[in-house]
């Protein structure tokens, strides 16, 4: 039993190097649904504003400021998503987005909501957990802010 275990331990702390392509995978997927959606608007602001006229109900907002600040929010906030720069801001924008997004729709169907809960939760550990070592936000960590804030070291002493 005790090889076993051993075996297991071994097994799942060797994978451990791959949860930074796991985060990046996550932020990848979830921006490209937003993107392409914005994309989508974008093609016909006409179409678009008749969609939030008709269809979507966006609350305390008319649908003509719905929809342009839907489609400017669905092509710029998943671009910094996908590069991982103010990843947990972006992803816990677009979680709460998501939601406005089921709330504003009553005539989304059973999988179009599976959909967005699956969308919800994947935002919703990007929020959590960071946009992972494979971000701006990572390497402006390691460059520009660890310049800015004083290493290790007694306080005070800026070492």
């Amino acid at each position: 039993m005790k090889m076993l275990v051993q075996w297991y331990r071994k097994a799942v702390c060797g994978l451990e190097f791959l949860a930074p392509v796991g985060d990046l995978g996550l932020r990848l997927w979830v921006a490209e649904v937003f993107w392409r959606a914005g994309l989508t608007k974008i093609q016909s602001m006409d179409s678009t504003v008749a969609l939030f006229t008709y269809v979507y109900h966006v609350p305390l907002l008319p649908p003509e400021v719905a929809a342009y600040l839907g489609t400017a929010i669905e092509i710029t906030v998943p671009v910094l998503l996908a590069l991982g720069l103010a990843g947990r801001l972006s992803a816990g924008f677009l979680f709460i987005y998501n939601i406005i997004a089921v709330i504003s729709y009553p005539g989304l169907s059973a999988g179009g909501l599976e959909h967005h809960e699956v969308w919800g939760l994947m935002l919703l550990v990007l929020t959590l957990r960071g946009p992972g070592a494979l971000s701006l936000d990572r390497l402006l960590e390691c460059t520009v802010f660890a310049r800015l804030a004083p290493r290790g070291g007694a306080a005070g002493t800026g070492h």
